[in-house]
């Protein structure tokens, strides 16, 4: 018997297996949240120095795989059994091993809900190519979220490929139709993008960036145009949850903007998994 064929008559194994996976690119995850936008900065630095006709400044390279992670206090290079998920900052006591400085717990959450999203998918969608596909959207969607949480930035260099990525995806009636996927795409733009000019028009204030329509469209090619009201209406009611309780508990100021990509990350997953049997509920109940 094969090791795909097990796989597909197992699938404790599979959904094991995925879990594994996305532990381990959770621990990449980590990086790129962390690394691209100082990679974009620095590009943004570069491209304005040019125009001014500056001389740009010699920095060390850096990329999403190069120089190898070190502690950001010490300079320590990060070994390999202290690189090992989750594992490893239980054992270093979430601790440099050289200067003891913390580390933040985030790093082992994101691995943690890296690896049980990806068990999930596997579980949810079976053996297949709709799983691989479904992982790489997930696994693209997370990175949006933190980085989003970080910085306000929706990278492009992420939303651009994953958008034409669910086209492709959809061209064999993946998550939906090629026609869907499409209109999808279209009007995901053009819903946030219409807000954004309404709510300038009225204010004079921008309300969310060029990022966000680019993400909404993005989720409209991968689930089609169908859910889009579906993912605009929990993302809309779960930020404005979370934006009254900040205020409300942390006096988080109303004029200091919150992303809102995590909230449109969070409508599009639970559509990825749901979506059809509440579109059905919630239509039945209209």
């Amino acid at each position: 018997m094969s090791f795909i064929t097990l796989l597909q008559t197992t699938p404790v194994l599979f959904i094991s297996l995925c879990a594994t996976i996305g532990l381990m690119v959770g621990s990449f995850l980590n990086v790129v949240i962390f690394r691209l936008p100082k990679i974009m900065e620095r590009e943004w630095h570069q491209q304005c120095a040019e125009l001014r006709g500056e001389t740009t400044e010699s920095l060390p390279p850096l990329s999403i795989i190069k120089p190898r992670s070190a502690c950001p206090n010490c300079k320590h290079k990060i070994t390999a059994l202290e690189n090992i998920p989750i594992i490893s900052y239980l054992v270093l006591g979430g601790r440099c091993s050289q200067c003891k400085t913390s580390i933040s717990p985030r790093y082992p959450i994101i691995e943690a809900l890296t690896c049980i999203i990806s068990g999930f998918v596997a579980w949810h969608f079976g053996f297949g190519f709709l799983s691989l596909a479904a992982l790489i959207f997930v696994w693209a969607m997370i990175s949006l979220a933190f980085i989003d949480l970080d910085t306000q930035l929706l990278p492009d260099d992420i939303t651009l490929p994953l958008l034409w990525i669910g086209l492709l995806v959809n061209l064999g009636d993946g998550f939906t139709d090629i026609r869907s996927a499409i209109i999808g795409a279209v009007s995901g733009f053009l819903a946030l993008w219409s807000v954004y000019w309404c709510f300038k028009l009225a204010t004079g204030k921008e309300g969310m960036g060029y990022g966000d329509f680019k993400l909404l469209a993005v989720i409209g090619a991968w689930l089609g145009w169908k859910m889009l009201p579906l993912v605009i209406l929990l993302s809309s009611l779960v930020g404005a949850v979370i934006g009254i309780g900040l205020i409300v508990v942390t006096k988080h100021k109303r004029d200091v903007p919150i992303p809102f990509g995590p909230y449109l990350v969070g409508g599009g997953l639970i559509a990825l998994f749901w979506g059809n049997q509440l579109n059905h509920t919630y239509l039945g109940l209209l």
